[in-house]
């Protein structure tokens, strides 16, 4: 069986979705092509920020994931698993009339679902990770999808001793697609996918092709982790991923139906395009004296009674 398509979504998406009425009526025609196959994983670092803003709560971030003491995680617990997830559901259901049932999860719900540890190099405080050795079973999503309810997942973790972890949204995704042998990953951002220094869209990157873009710096910022992490979810899965814009919500609707949108992230290279042989003409046929049959040049065979012998 196929596995499901999942989308991670972040940016104003997440923001304001009361707004993006068409991205949630998208997602609705995306999740009858793909008859219930599909899991919605959302982000929220910026309702997170503007949270511990009004605490005076500062917060730093190294290599784009943020340090979290774990006297912090019962703050950004109630934002992503509270306000923002359930934001994102209401909005959802209201914008389809109820036709997209949603179900509101953490990564800690279904004991066994979803196994998650503390990163501990390099230490972030309650920073974690879906385990590498023990990642679970993932049937409480199998279970939801039977049913074709919509997963809405907030990436709020909970190790082997029951401690809250902060699981970046876009590793989430990566680690899900590979317990649940997911078809694809779309990684929705706030632009169309990995552009060139002329902000024209690149389609196809490999591994090899992102260490060069960001080595140059055509890919920086925020599409540094971005593209790490749809490069981890395609080697995981063995699967590409994708990272396009939730500004373009018919495009899920064409990759729902199989059609490529936005930049592909390849798991393995890809493969060079190679010059087509040059073509060489054949020699010109050179007539027979004789004819092609017979020494009078006649197109037509012999009758073989004609030419048998007889005593």
């Amino acid at each position: 069986m196929i596995g499901p398509l999942i989308i991670k979504i972040g940016g104003a998406g997440v923001d304001d979705p009361l707004s993006q009425s068409p991205l949630w009526h998208a997602l609705q025609q995306a999740h009858d092509i793909l008859q219930g196959q599909l899991i919605l994983i959302h982000g929220g670092g910026r309702a997170v920020d503007q949270h511990l803003d009004r605490l005076n709560i500062k917060t730093d971030r190294r290599d784009g994931l943020r340090i979290t003491p774990s006297d912090l995680m019962p703050e950004i617990t109630a934002v992503l698993a509270g306000r923002v997830n359930k934001a994102l559901i209401a909005a959802i259901q209201t914008a389809t009339r109820g036709s997209l049932p949603c179900v509101g999860l953490t990564l800690g719900d279904g004991f066994g679902s979803i196994n998650c540890e503390r990163i501990s190099t390099p230490d972030l405080g309650q920073v974690g990770r879906i385990s590498s050795t023990s990642p679970g079973t993932g049937r409480l999503f199998h279970t939801l999808l039977a049913a074709r309810y919509l997963p809405v997942i907030a990436t709020i973790g909970l190790d082997n001793h029951g401690q809250l972890l902060n699981i970046n949204a876009d590793d989430a995704a990566s680690g899900i697609a590979r317990i649940m042998h997911a078809r694809n990953v779309i990684l929705l951002t706030d632009v169309p996918g990995i552009l060139d220094k002329s902000k024209s869209l690149i389609p196809q990157v490999d591994a090899t092709a992102i260490d060069r873009l960001i080595a140059d710096g055509t890919i920086s910022g925020g599409m540094i982790p971005k593209a790490k992490a749809a490069l981890a979810a395609a080697q995981a899965a063995n699967i590409p991923t994708t990272i396009a814009s939730w500004n373009n919500p018919d495009d899920l609707i064409r990759l729902a139906r199989g059609h490529q949108i936005g930049t592909q992230v390849l798991p393995s290279p890809v493969p060079p395009t190679l010059p087509s042989p040059p073509i060489v003409p054949s020699p010109p046929t050179v007539p027979s004296p004789c004819g092609r049959f017979g020494p009078q040049g006649d197109a037509s065979p012999p009758n073989r009674a004609e030419t048998t012998r007889r005593p």
